[in-house]
């Protein structure tokens, strides 16, 4: 079967022929680097998905590094129709369980005025792509 790449097969639990066919939109910002074969965030729907965003521009500095990163993710989610008021799902990933508590203190102030906040998971890692100290993966839902 020969199917075009930028559409997805998405199983319907209704029984209406089983499946139905959904867009995949790649979200690209003009000028963004990526580091290795990835898409910086896709849409498919309603649901945005976010690759895991870094930003290695700025200082080895976990304050500065986190600012950097939920700057690209507005970014994004806005190139995608989407704000920060839709997440539903975030994944910080560090460098070190010593960088929770400053990049904590930066997620909290960038959520500052999201009603609900959306649920999130944090851990450390061994190492992180191009030697980042913060990693940020996010699944948000346009509004209808």
């Amino acid at each position: 079967m020969n199917l075009n790449p930028s559409l997805s097969w998405v199983n319907l639990m209704d029984g209406v022929d089983g499946w139905l066919i959904m867009e995949k939109e790649a979200i690209h910002p003009n000028g963004a680097v990526t580091y290795a074969p990835y898409t910086p965030a896709v849409v498919v729907g309603r649901d945005v998905y976010l690759s895991g965003q870094i930003n290695i521009d700025v200082d080895e500095n976990i304050v500065a590094q986190t600012e950097g990163t939920l700057a690209k993710i507005d970014g994004l989610l806005a190139d995608a129709g989407a704000s920060k008021h839709d997440l539903v799902f975030v994944q910080v990933l560090l460098k070190s369980m010593e960088f929770y508590a400053p990049m904590n203190e930066v997620y909290e102030q960038w959520l500052e005025g999201v009603a609900i906040k959306p649920a999130r998971a944090a851990f450390a890692v061994d190492a992180l792509p191009r030697d980042a100290l913060v990693e940020i993966v996010c699944r948000a839902v346009k509004p209808e």
